[in-house]
Order: C-alpha cells, then sequence, then structure tokens
C-alpha cells in the first residue's frame, strides 16, 4: 500500500490537460446562486433528440472540463446519439489543483456548496433544453468519481444512475488527512455504515440510482479498496446480496452485476486488470472512443460507449432499456436564481529529515495540517 508520500506524488503525476485542445464545450451561465463558485459548460449537439437525456461530467484532479471531455470522447457520443452533457468545471480558487471537494463537508451537503451549484446547472440544462427528468446521469473521474457518488447520495431524486471511475465512497472523510488516508484504503467502514451515510443525504426513499463502478486493479492513487467499499454502499442501500446475479469478462476484464428484486440491473461493477490511475478507453476497434493522455489511459475497453450503453443512450439500443420507476418521493427543485485524484499536493514535498525535524514535539495532525496549509490545499 503506497505512503501518504507516494499518494501525495502520484496526484502531482498528472498535467494539466484542455488547455491545448479545442474545446467543443460553450459556458453555461446564469444557472443560479452557485454557492460552490463552480463553472459550467454544456455541449448540445445539432442532432439532439426531442426528451433528450442529459449526462453530468465531473473531471478530475489537475484536469478541466475541456480536457475531460477530449480525453474520454463524450461529445463525440453525444454527436452520434443525440443527447446532451455537462461539465461542471473546479476553480484554482477553491482548490489549488482544481480537484472538487468532495471532503469538505459544507460541499457535499444537499441543497449546499458545490453540489447545490451542480444540481443547479442540471435544472438550468432540463429547462434549456426540455431534458427528459428520467435520464439524467452522472459521472467522473477520481475526485470527480468522488464527486459524482456525492451527487448520487445527495440528490438521488434527480439522477437515474451514476457512473463512479476511480473514485471513493460517499461521505467517509472530513478534511484532507481522512481524504488521503481514504485514498490509501484507510478507515473503511463496513456495507451498513456506508449505506446509512447515502440514506442519511436525502429524504429521498427510493427508488435508487443505478451505478457503475470501474477501477484499475493496479490503481495505486486511490486504490482499489476504494471500488469494493463502493460497491458496499450501494448494495447495501439497494438491499442487495453479497455475491452478484451474473459474472464474467468483458473485453478480458472482469465484470459483475447485481439485479434488484425485480430482476433490474442495478449495480455492476468493471475492475479493469493492469490499468492504473485513469479512465479507461479502447482507442482503436469497435468502441473506438476519446484519446490517450495524462489519467486517460489505453485499456482495450471505452469506459465511456460502455457507461452511455448501460443508460441506453446508444441510438441504436435504446429501445431496450427499460424506463425508470416512479419516485416514491416527488423531487425537490434546485434552489433558484432571485459540481483523484483528491486533494492537491505540495509541489515539493519535504525531505524525511526535514519531517523528522518539524515533527519533534508536535502531534502527526499538527505537522500534516501545516503541510496541507502551506501548499494551499487547506483554506
Amino acid at each position: 500500500m503506497p505512503s501518504m508520500a507516494e499518494t501525495i506524488a502520484r496526484l502531482r503525476s498528472g498535467l494539466p490537460m484542455g488547455d491545448a485542445v479545442p474545446s467543443r464545450l460553450s459556458p453555461l451561465t446564469g444557472f443560479g446562486s452557485n454557492p460552490g463558485a463552480l463553472l459550467g459548460y454544456c455541449h448540445v449537439p445539432a442532432s439532439l433528440l426531442p426528451k433528450p437525456a442529459l449526462v453530468v461530467v465531473l473531471h478530475g484532479c489537475t484536469q478541466n472540463a475541456a480536457g475531460y471531455d477530449h480525453g474520454s470522447g463524450w461529445s463525440d457520443l453525444a454527436d452520434r446519439h443525440g443527447f446532451a452533457l455537462l461539465f461542471p468545471e473546479q476553480q484554482r480558487a477553491n482548490n489549488a489543483n482544481v480537484c472538487f471537494n468532495w471532503f469538505e463537508s459544507q460541499n457535499i451537503r444537499r441543497d449546499a456548496g458545490e453540489a447545490l451549484s451542480i444540481r443547479q446547472m442540471v435544472a438550468a440544462m432540463c429547462e434549456r433544453h426540455a431534458i427528459d427528468p428520467a435520464r439524467i446521469y452522472v459521472t467522473g473521474l477520481s475526485a470527480g468519481g468522488a464527486m459524482a457518488n456525492v451527487m448520487l447520495a445527495t440528490y438521488p431524486d434527480v439522477f437515474a444512475g451514476g457512473a463512479i471511475i476511480a473514485g471513493l465512497p460517499f461521505g467517509i472523510a472530513q478534511g484532507v488527512p481522512q481524504a488521503l488516508e481514504a485514498m490509501r484504503g484507510q478507515g473503511q467502514a463496513g456495507p451498513a455504515k456506508l449505506g446509512a451515510l447515502v440514506r442519511a443525504a436525502s429524504p429521498h426513499l427510493g427508488p435508487w440510482p443505478a451505478v457503475s463502478v470501474w477501477h484499475g486493479a493496479s490503481d495505486r492513487t486511490v486504490v482499489p479498496a476504494n471500488a469494493a467499499a463502493i460497491l458496499d454502499q450501494w448494495r447495501d442501500v439497494h438491499r442487495l446480496p453479497a455475491v452478484p446475479a451474473r459474472s464474467g469478462l468483458v473485453a478480458g476484464h472482469r465484470h459483475r452485476v447485481w439485479t434488484d428484486r425485480d430482476g433490474r440491473d442495478v449495480l455492476e461493477e468493471y475492475h479493469i486488470s493492469g490499468l492504473g490511475h485513469g479512465t479507461p478507453l479502447a482507442v482503436t476497434g469497435d468502441d473506438a472512443c476519446g484519446a490517450v493522455g495524462p489519467h486517460m489511459l489505453e485499456a482495450g475497453i471505452s469506459s465511456s460507449v460502455h457507461i452511455a450503453r448501460r443508460w441506453g443512450l446508444l441510438r441504436a439500443e435504446a429501445a431496450s432499456t427499460p424506463p425508470r420507476p416512479a419516485a416514491s418521493t416527488p423531487p425537490r427543485p434546485a434552489a433558484s436564481a432571485a459540481s483523484a485524484p483528491t486533494p492537491a499536493a505540495p509541489t515539493a514535498a519535504p525531505t524525511a529529515a526535514q519531517a523528522r525535524a518539524e515533527a519533534v514535539g508536535k502531534s502527526v495532525a499538527d505537522v500534516i495540517e501545516r503541510a496541507l496549509r502551506s501548499a494551499g490545499l487547506m483554506r
């Protein structure tokens, strides 16, 4: 298991994406009070279908919306299949390495912070483009994957499904030190506690969003134990057994599926052999999509294509996708105007000698906090 220093170094290994690629995204403005101070971008294809689906895409640390779109290929899929895209984007003023703040309580509560900003963007897209309210989905990588899980937990009445790539369970970290521990697989709770965190995040009583979990078997930045914990969290929420309904290989990678009492697929896992920390891509073959780059990794399987297929977004296959059941509680509207890596890392990690010197006479918590504040990771 990697040390804290190794985890921080791996977070710093990715380079910013998006500045050098032509953006296909348009700014989204005037969407609400925006308490999380996020930026919003969207892509609405010319071939938008009537009552289209909406996919919310959340980038990882060191990335931006345009770069993640370029690498993942979501705009290409939207153009071919007629659905709309929303790309919330973090600002450096909120996080030194533009990570979504999935570990800060003020940003992961319903109707507050970054979570509410993303909800307000969704509401604006629904109003402006006649989005089908039963076909709203969210996905993200690393910090974006953790934030996607935040949105599923805090607004389960809004999202029909979500896909968490190299992400973390909802609600397990309060502050940067706990976030770093969670990324290394430390301090994980059991299924009942993890599920209770989701049920306590909103007044929703079900039905719950369907969840797809993607994780690299060789990920040392957000270790695969987090994928297992996410599965535990959502198995408990959906009241599913530990044993999946079916399992097998897809493109050579382990795939497991859990079904509910009605036989609907509500939870699945893709365990990508040999993959490190990043979004799985296939840039050749029938499902070719996206472009290789930092944290956008060739794996022989396109997560974007498979996720879109799971959600019934691929035009030729959409007719076979069952509708989402009606919610038992009415959706709550967003507040009106009248959401990886994770915590970022120091620019230069202190040497072992410096760390020992600083530690003299201080608690471990004090040392961690001082280092993170000096790096701009704690406000």
